[in-house]
């Protein structure tokens, strides 16, 4: 018996099959040499036409190529605020018709009641015979005199140069009084997205049929909304053809009608309501116990009409308080709201309830340096306000706010708690923080009328910041020529030729636009000729710098000025110790600029520096912009740096950052000033009777016998001038002193007694060792030296 076996193929079987067949095929195919397939391909298109036979060059069309774009393409141009690009626009125009007889009287009373609260006002008259000295700037006028077509004129002319700025219109004559504050508060709350006709019905016996009734009274205001003007523009023509009619108010209408098919006024729009009132009587100043009482009077937007200027005001004041007691109305509830909110159950992290509601919470300060300190006061001093005060009177603004905020918290009080009575305080704080405002601390002392026992209590005010007010200030640059003047002593010669070593390196080398002016300050007997010159060596450095910059146009002047013998006097080694480079003769600055201002003209821009200090070039270019001719001066307050090599309390470090360690910004020494020459002229010739000017050296000793004995520095003659130019003190960290006190102690002089040491209210003009910590460490050392 024969069996057959059944075999199954794999797909590994497959594919060697396929394999070997590839194989058997390729050896079968008959395999052509290349040169005979080309020789064959060549004859047998040579048959078929001749021109294939010669050699081929290609045919490039240019015709066409390269492509281009069906479109060009456009650059996208990015509007320059969000506001345009957004398409967000401002709230309400208010457009006033008036007359050329009631610009000063009505128009003036309208304008200072409504503009200050609404984004735009204008006013149109027409222009006949227009006058030019109108103190109302927002006027626009018509030549054309039909009274009938002067609405049109008014919306043509908002329709061309505002309608893409508001979303509402407001029209109203001369005559009305606008609610500004609640025409403001109703319009936010209407969407903008439909065509608004606002306003009050016509009443039925100022029109001839029942149908015109249903216009909007133009005395009582019209609120039209952009859409609105959009489509009334489309249509202009038709509204001044029919325009047949004298009632500004009806023409309106039936363009309005015709051009967005309103048939009506609109009374309210989506739960607003626009309200107005019609007076009865025209002297409102006999009847306002009336209307104060009637309810429509005190909701309405609008009160018509108002003959008389002074009513305006009136009517201003009244509703401005009506506000301003619904305004406190309102924040009494939130508070109370607010608390029922918590209740002591929500913690107060999560509400962020802070008080006084509404007033932003102290900052987080960024280091210990930062933190905003309390300053213990009572009613006539403050403790430890500074550094380096203990105790110092109040001054008079400060007390007064003191005592405003005493009197305000006793009020309170009385209110209370009738049965205390105050004896005094006990212990006051104060704090201002720039983002809350002055924060007050009080502990109180108060004794019971009944039980006439003694109690404490405690109370908190704040007073926030008031509205921040932008100042707009003059245009300057960095490119300004600075004319330096820099005063010299007898005895400060090496102090003045190391500045100009450092003007040099900073000034002249980097081709900085300055000018330095050097003062020789001579005695009454001080040689100042030949080679006996005090001043030799210095006139000397300051010619060979001159040479030696005279291509780049940098240069090195100087002025003589001959001291009379009330100011000469034999040199004290302990005026080193005052902060200041005149010593104790803080008057002759003004003597200085007097007479050196004579070689530089009107319009230059002065810096009175000081030889003993050193500066970088930042602090010129913050001259030039902080220094802006008849508006603002500078007078920058330098760092003070300690005798740290001589005295060994500190390590020296002339290029370190400002540091306590190393000194003190030197809020007493007003030496570095700068200012425009005109303005100083001006101040200086405000105070020519109470301080001499000087214009000779002779009329330098006419500044002891001033009458006003306060001015001793520019500062104070630029305070006491009462001129417009401000003056801004700052903290000057590229300007550091202290050169001249220290080139004397490396001479090995033994140390130096303040020259006002006998008088402590002069001790803050005297240059410190140290700082508070460095001196009493140093105190401890020694005391556990002598115990050793």
């Amino acid at each position: 018996m024969i069996r057959l076996k059944q075999y199954h193929l794999n797909k590994n079987q497959y594919f060697v099959c396929g394999i070997l067949l590839g194989i058997l095929l390729s050896l079968y195919v008959p395999n052509y040499d290349s040169t005979e397939a080309a020789d064959l391909t060549c004859a047998d298109l040579t048959t078929t036409d001749d021109k294939y036979g010669e050699d081929f060059e290609p045919q490039l069309n240019f015709a066409q190529k390269p492509m281009s774009a069906k479109k060009a393409t456009k650059n996208i141009v990015r509007p320059r605020y969000y506001s345009s690009e957004l398409g967000i626009r401002e709230k309400l125009f208010i457009g006033v018709m008036s007359a050329q007889n009631e610009i000063d009287t009505l128009a003036t009373a309208s304008n200072k009641t409504v503009a200050h609260l609404v984004n735009k006002i204008k006013f149109f008259i027409n222009a006949d015979n227009v006058k030019s000295n109108f103190k109302l700037k927002n006027i626009v006028g018509f030549t054309d005199t039909r009274e009938h077509l002067r609405p049109f004129h008014i919306l043509k002319y908002i329709a061309d140069n505002y309608l893409d700025d508001y979303d509402y219109f407001f029209l109203v004559p001369d005559t009305t009084y606008i609610d500004a504050r609640s025409l403001r508060e109703k319009l936010s709350h209407i969407s903008i997205s439909f065509d608004i006709y606002l306003g009050t019905k016509m009443h039925a016996e100022d029109v001839e049929s029942e149908s015109d009734a249903n216009y909007c009274d133009l005395d009582a205001g019209i609120i039209l909304s952009s859409s609105v003007i959009h489509k009334i523009r489309a249509n202009l023509d038709w509204c001044v053809r029919n325009a047949a009619t004298q009632l500004h108010s009806l023409n309106i209408g039936r363009c309005v009608k015709y051009s967005t098919k309103i048939d009506q006024c609109q009374p309210a729009w989506q739960g607003i309501k626009y309200s107005s009132y019609k007076l009865s009587t025209q002297r409102i100043y006999r009847d306002f116990h009336f209307l104060r009482d009637d309810p429509k009077f005190n909701e309405a937007t609008a009160v018509f009409p108002v003959t008389i200027p002074d009513d305006f005001y009136r009517l201003h004041i009244y509703f401005s308080r009506l506000h301003l007691e619904s305004a406190i109305t309102r924040m009494a509830e939130l508070e109370a709201d607010s608390a029922k909110i918590s209740n002591g159950s929500i913690s107060n992290d999560i509400l962020e309830m802070r008080w006084p509601m509404g007033v932003p919470p102290s900052s987080i300060p960024d280091t210990r340096h930062d933190l905003l300190t309390w300053i213990t006061l009572n009613n006539t001093h403050s403790f430890l306000s500074d550094p380096e005060t203990n105790v110092k009177p109040l001054p008079a603004m400060d007390a007064a706010d003191f005592t405003k905020i005493l009197n305000h918290t006793l009020a309170d009080v009385a209110r209370n708690y009738e049965e205390l009575e105050f004896l005094s305080v006990h212990t006051a704080y104060r704090r201002f923080d720039p983002i809350r405002g002055m924060d007050y601390k009080l502990l109180l002392r108060f004794r019971d009328k009944s039980t006439r026992r003694i109690t404490l209590k405690a109370y908190e005010v704040m007073k926030p910041l008031g509205m921040v007010e932008i100042i707009p200030s003059p245009y300057v640059t960095e490119s300004t020529r600075i004319a330096i003047l820099l005063p010299t002593f007898e005895h400060q010669v090496k102090e003045s030729i190391n500045f100009i070593d450092y003007y040099e390196k900073i000034c002249m080398e980097n081709l900085d636009n300055t000018f330095l002016m050097i003062v020789f300050l001579y005695g009454a007997e001080a040689p100042n000729k030949g080679d006996q010159d005090v001043f030799g060596q210095l006139k000397a450095r300051a010619l060979n710098l001159s040479e030696k910059f005279k291509t780049d146009g940098s240069r090195i002047a100087w002025v003589s000025i001959r001291l009379p013998s009330e100011f000469t006097k034999p040199f004290n080694p302990e005026s080193l110790s005052l902060s200041s480079v005149y010593g104790d003769d803080e008057i002759l600055s003004l003597a200085v600029t007097d007479l050196a201002l004579r070689k530089i003209g009107l319009d230059s821009l002065v810096l009175v520096a000081s030889n003993t200090m050193t500066f970088k070039p930042d602090f010129l270019n913050r001259v030039r912009m902080n220094t802006i001719q008849g508006f603002q001066l500078y007078s920058a307050i330098g760092f003070m740096m300690y005798p740290c090599r001589w005295s060994g309390l500190c390590k020296e470090c002339n290029s370190c950052d400002v540091s306590q360690s190393l000194g003190y910004f030197d809020v007493k020494n007003f030496d570095v000033i700068s200012f425009y020459s005109r303005d100083y002229v001006e101040a200086r010739k405000k105070l020519e009777a109470s301080v001499p000017i000087v214009r000779t050296d002779r009329d330098i000793s006419q500044l002891l016998n001033r009458t006003d004995k306060s001015i001793n520095s520019i500062v104070d003659m630029f305070i006491k001038s009462n001129t417009p130019v401000h003056l801004l003190r700052a903290v000057e960290p590229n300007v550091k002193f202290g050169g001249g006190l220290l080139n004397h102690l490396d001479k090995g002089s033994s140390y130096l007694q303040c020259i006002y040491r006998n008088d402590p209210s002069k001790w803050g003009k005297c240059i410190q060792m140290g700082s508070k910590k460095q001196l009493g460490e140093w105190l401890v050392k020694q005391q556990s030296n002598i115990h050793k």
